[in-house]
């Protein structure tokens, strides 16, 4: 193959190192053995991660899977050159998605974009989906890193994830015996998770927002990349302890839209709003940039990041029992019959 010009050009030239990359791998390999778990073959650098499900002992295992970004958040990550805590964003994202299931969650792979790679960055985010690996009991065993030069401004990367996880083919949560009178619990979300950060980062344009303004003694930056909260250890324990019949992921629209997701057609729910203080960075959102609380709980989490469904006689031993193992969880509503005008009624 030649070349018209007498000067010889190569990949570098068109703004990709390739060297960087294999610098970047063998750096991260350093970083993730700790996460390899039973069932887990080979390491990294590989051209597929590799994972035994034999070793698992499920008699008749299904495979849940989930994919997912973090939006505009890592926009904020950016501009704050703040990128230790978006990669456990990452994970919990796609393992919320998981658990909601009943399935454990085994591996994650993911795929980090940018235009020119910086290693330092790289390896700080890479790091981050690393801890949330952890905080999820799953393994790392594989990713994509892809330099681009053109496609995205200078500083941008770009992230997505992907996340497999087990479970025992009779004990899937289907949400299919849901049924009028049910109890709803909610679990604490730790922030806006990753969702609506679009229209937060425009309230902070439009109106100027000093992101190191003080918000119930942190900084406004601080509450709005706090990681997303990962569910899955806590929400596997609790269905040694007892049946849960469905559970509801709060991502984008909010708990309007999440929660008929989970439950049969011909029912619907009403969530009592004055069963928890929501935290003050919703408040903050919802007066910066003029937002109704209907468009509030159609767009954001408010303070919800699970809700679980379960027999109205199990409701108050499941929230002591979550209570007493981390978690912040409280009676948010019950399954009634199907209501015509809306399928969640807010009271």
């Amino acid at each position: 193959m030649s070349n018209h010009t007498n000067e010889k050009i190569n990949y570098r030239d068109a703004g990709v190192d390739v060297e960087k990359g294999n610098e970047l791998v063998q750096r991260l390999k350093r970083i993730v053995n700790d996460t390899n778990q039973k069932g887990v073959i080979g390491g990294l650098g590989g051209f597929g991660g590799l994972f035994d499900l034999s070793s698992l002992n499920y008699k008749e295992p299904v495979l849940v899977s989930g994919t997912d970004g973090v939006g505009t958040k890592i926009k904020l990550a950016i501009e704050n050159n703040l990128h230790n805590t978006i990669g456990i964003d990452l994970v919990a994202m796609c393992v919320n998605d998981v658990i909601v299931q009943g399935a454990k969650p085994l591996f994650f792979l993911d795929y980090f974009a940018c235009s020119k790679l910086d290693i330092d960055i790289a390896e700080t985010v890479i790091s981050g989906i690393n801890v949330g690996c952890s905080q999820a009991g799953c393994s790392l065993i594989g990713g994509e890193t892809a330099e681009m030069p053109g496609m995205y401004g200078e500083q941008d990367y770009d992230l997505a994830g992907f996340c497999v996880g087990v479970v025992e083919k009779d004990q899937l949560i289907t949400g299919e015996n849901v049924k009028a009178g049910d109890a709803l619990i909610a679990l604490a979300s730790s922030g806006c998770h990753a969702n609506g950060y679009s229209l937060i980062r425009k309230i902070i344009k439009d109106t100027n927002s000093d992101l190191a303004q003080s918000l119930d003694n942190k900084k406004l930056l601080e509450h709005l990349l706090a990681p997303t909260r990962i569910y899955a250890k806590q929400i596997l324990s609790l269905l040694e302890y007892a049946p849960i019949k469905s559970i509801s992921h709060i991502t984008g629209g909010g708990l309007i839209d999440n929660i008929p997701r989970a439950i049969p057609k011909d029912l619907s729910v009403i969530i009592n709003t004055d069963t928890w203080a929501i935290p003050s960075v919703f408040n903050w959102i919802s007066e910066k940039g003029g937002i109704d609380s209907y468009e509030m709980f159609k767009t954001f989490n408010c303070g919800v990041g699970l809700v679980l469904c379960v027999e109205q006689n199990n409701a108050e031993k499941i929230i002591n029992y979550l209570n007493d193992n981390g978690e912040t969880a409280w009676l948010i509503g019950e399954v009634v019959e199907n209501n015509k005008k809306s399928k969640v009624q807010l009271k």
